[in-house]
């Protein structure tokens, strides 16, 4: 097969881990970008990015690239494109824009300008165009736009790789699956060890462990836009995905998440259910502060609260001491990996961090941090070690 320039986008942090992700699938001349990684392959390893890139949020195939000063530049070059090659008048579609550039300030309108051209061409030539449906189009288009460059491309996810379709409910502030998916796989969690999230919310981080250790692609639950192009392979997908259904293994660890909320705990065990791994997934009612967890080793990844109301400060660095307490005292011998966005309370842990990572949960700025619990003093841990 003929091999063509995709871009993976993904969140900020996660650049590297996607990289290994399509080295893994066999990608070549792979390039690092913000929030994005660069790569070549052909129709087999577009489909397969989508269904296995578990750090992913779209795949992107451009099919043009030019040079734009205004808006009457980016009709005119969009209309030089060939739709008919991509959608029929029958079709729908919708165009999504991303502007950094001192000559387009509007991502919205970029996008409107870009589907007047796509829509103008059809209604020129056939005297009806296509509709557009922001919600589930037949083809989804992407425009980008950096300085004067601008980038038009097909985008073969649809929605978002972080809506993996399990997830139908879930509590406040929900984990995105990507991130979930990123934290674990940056925090090294070896697969022999047993899993915690001991503050689990939706189940969003044990879920995605669960797909990790066994190795379920993480897109085998929903559907992709790329299987309403003109020349979508359904041979080709139908054996991509029996080979990769083919490689999940069997996993006999425990992956627990606990919660102080009965809602979590009922909307975790169905969430889980939706991705057919209830019988492997433990969730349990816990308060993390003052109950006692059956499985109190292994490794921990967690998500806790951040406070962002400023009259919840103070509630925030006294609860982040108390965690940090009871995850010494109780924890020991685990690794703790603590997500936050309340970065003046992540001081307050009363743990020296043995990592920090910058990542991003939608707009807030956060850390992820790793403490290892050992008993008593660093120096007393290397005793140990040397014995």
């Amino acid at each position: 097969m003929e091999k063509f320039e995709i871009i993976a986008k993904t969140l900020f942090g996660f650049e590297e881990i996607l990289a290994l992700e399509l080295e893994m699938l066999g990608a070549t001349d792979i390039e690092l970008l913000t929030r994005a990684v660069r790569y070549k392959g052909d129709t087999a390893l577009l489909y397969r990015s989508n269904l296995m890139l578990r750090t992913a949020i779209k795949v992107l195939k451009p099919i043009a690239t030019f040079t734009v000063h205004n808006d009457k530049q980016l009709y005119e070059k969009v209309r030089t494109i060939n739709w008919e090659d991509y959608l029929m008048p029958i079709d729908t579609l919708a165009v999504d824009g991303i502007t950094h550039s001192n000559y387009f300030n509007h991502s919205k309108f970029v996008a409107l300008k870009t589907k007047d051209a796509i829509v103008d061409q059809f209604r020129d030539k056939y005297g009806k165009r296509p509709s557009v449906n922001v919600e589930d189009p037949d083809v989804r288009i992407s425009v980008h736009i950096a300085d004067t460059t601008c980038t038009i491309s097909l985008d073969s996810s649809g929605k978002s790789l972080g809506k993996r379709g399990y997830k139908t409910s879930q509590v406040y502030a929900p984990l995105s699956e990507v991130l979930a998916a990123g934290i674990i796989m940056l925090s090294g969690w070896d697969r022999d060890t047993d899993f915690i999230d001991p503050m689990c919310g939706s189940g969003t981080i044990p879920i995605e462990a669960a797909l990790i250790a066994r190795n379920i692609p993480p897109g085998c639950f929903r559907e992709f836009t790329f299987e309403n192009w003109n020349d979508f392979d359904e041979n080709l997908w139908e054996n991509i995905l029996e080979e990769e259904k083919s490689k999940i293994v069997d996993f006999d660890g425990n992956i627990v998440g606990y919660d102080v909320d009965p809602r979590a705990i009922e909307i975790s065990r169905a969430n889980a259910e939706r991705a057919d791994l209830d019988d492997m997934l433990i969730f349990q009612k816990n308060n993390f502060m003052t109950g006692e967890p059956e499985i109190k080793q292994g490794h921990i990844v967690m998500n806790p609260p951040y406070g962002e109301r400023l009259e919840e400060d103070n509630d925030m660095l006294e609860f982040y001491g108390e965690m940090g307490t009871k995850l010494k005292h109780y924890y020991e011998g685990s690794d703790a990996w603590i997500l936050s966005a309340n970065l003046r309370a992540l001081k307050f842990v009363g743990l020296r961090p043995s990592r920090k990572i910058k990542l991003f949960n939608g707009p807030l700025e956060c850390r992820l941090q790793k403490f290892e619990l050992y008993r008593g003093s660093k120096k007393f841990k290397k005793m140990e070690k040397d014995l």
